[in-house]
């Protein structure tokens, strides 16, 4: 059973929520403001879903607000996905999407996806080249040098990089890291990549290769 906190200003939605996921087995705690779920509140979820266009404080800058105090998957619920704000809203932390309107068996796979994720236990550091992945840490180093990744984009690069020289499609990466075998969000994979591109370009490494028509791997 997990704790999961649902922050919405629309209060039929987070009914919904929590009918869906009560029925799983998880504790559900609703909320129709982010001023109500303070970051240290935010500390015991296990997992946030998080809409975004919301009075005041919308779900971005909340996100923004809370990502480096809270450890836990933050998913955004939202209609508003278009490309620029899909870039900017896992960008700046966020671990997924749910668009809406959405499915019952949706809200459960794609929650279920991200609290498995989290449970994962691993014990050893894999390298390939100047890059060492911290498996039990969950940290990825260049040299001796951390770089700041979001869980999610960890998870990518730590797949990529277990099957070094691998491709893998954006629905085998979707899959493999959020777990989630329906009617994948491909685009959130692609623009994670292009997150971690970024941050990997600060050490002039582009370890990434597009394999252009099929997917990614992790050169050798």
């Amino acid at each position: 059973m997990a704790k999961i906190f649902a922050i919405d200003d629309d209060e039929k939605i987070l009914a919904f929520i929590k009918t869906a996921l009560l029925r799983e087995g998880h504790q559900v705690e609703t909320f129709t403001h982010t001023k109500e779920v303070t970051p240290e509140k935010a500390k015991f979820a296990d997992l946030i879903l998080l809409d975004v266009m919301m009075p005041e404080e919308d779900g971005f800058a909340y996100c923004q607000r809370i990502r480096n105090l809270v450890d836990c998957p933050i998913l955004f619920v939202t209609a508003k996905a278009g490309e620029s704000e899909l870039i900017h809203g896992l960008g700046i932390g966020g671990d997924d999407y749910i668009r809406k309107p959405f499915a019952v068996s949706e809200l459960r796979a794609r929650v279920a996806a991200h609290l498995r994720r989290e449970s994962r236990g691993h014990t050893h550091v894999l390298r390939c080249g100047n890059f060492s992945l911290d498996l039990t840490g969950k940290k990825l180093f260049h040299d001796s040098t951390e770089i700041a990744l979001t869980k999610s984009e960890y998870l990518i690069c730590a797949h990529l990089l277990e099957s070094a020289g691998q491709v893998f499609s954006k629905m085998q990466l979707y899959e493999a890291v959020f777990g989630y075998d329906g009617s994948s969000e491909e685009s959130v994979i692609v623009e994670h990549i292009k997150n971690v591109r970024a941050k990997l370009k600060e050490f002039k490494e582009d370890p990434i290769e597009t394999i252009w028509g099929i997917g990614y791997r992790w050169r050798k």
